[in-house]
């Protein structure tokens, strides 16, 4: 099992010139990380990372889009799944950070159906023409540039393990800036102006 920052790491110094989109646990992890101004956090917009990505992948079909997506924020929009199948984009890939909990380090509450969930299987199902699960950095990094070379979209399950709880009666949870909040429109206006440029 590999750590939330070992996966973020590996993805970052393989994506290129992909753009990423983010979400809860993963956007912590990739801000530790050298910024790219093609990183977007989707946050407060949870569940929505394979949504956000897909609009990404269908306006700059010649750019890869990367989602890092969490177990329970996936499981808020299982829906998106079958919209990315439908649309079938060539340049996605979607990438699920399991660890089984959610608020992971904070609260560590379970994941609804973390013990029997297949999503290797949902994403088969729904039709993506990919799927793979890993369980080591070290395999996991062998086997991504496969991954990103590959047919698409593609769906990447990752075991990922958690730090213990730090909240409760004697650390209660800390109130989330403002900033946190406008921090999507801010980096999609961003990259959009980017890539609009990019383009010219």
């Amino acid at each position: 099992m590999m750590t939330l920052d070992q996966a973020c790491q590996i993805v970052n110094e393989l994506r290129g010139d992909a753009v990423m989109v983010t979400t809860m646990g993963s956007m912590n992890a990739t801000d530790k990380l050298e910024h790219s101004p093609l990183t977007v956090a989707c946050v407060p917009l949870m569940g929505g990372a394979a949504s956000l990505g897909l609009g990404i992948a269908l306006a700059r079909k010649e750019r890869k889009t990367i989602v890092l997506d969490g177990d329970a924020s996936l499981l808020m929009e299982l829906g998106g799944l079958v919209s990315v199948a439908e649309a079938a984009p060539d340049n996605f890939v979607h990438m699920v950070m399991n660890n089984r909990v959610q608020f992971a380090g904070l609260g560590n509450l379970d994941t609804p159906g973390q013990v029997n969930i297949d999503f290797v299987g949902l994403a088969k199902a729904a039709g993506y023409r990919q799927a793979y699960r890993f369980e080591s950095a070290e395999a996991f990094a062998e086997g991504l540039p496969h991954v990103l070379s590959g047919p698409a979209p593609a769906f990447v399950e990752l075991a990922i393990s958690y730090d213990p709880a730090v909240l409760g009666s004697e650390k209660p949870a800390v109130e989330m800036t403002d900033a946190r909040f406008t921090r999507m429109g801010d980096e999609l206006r961003r990259i959009r102006q980017l890539l609009e440029v990019a383009a010219d």
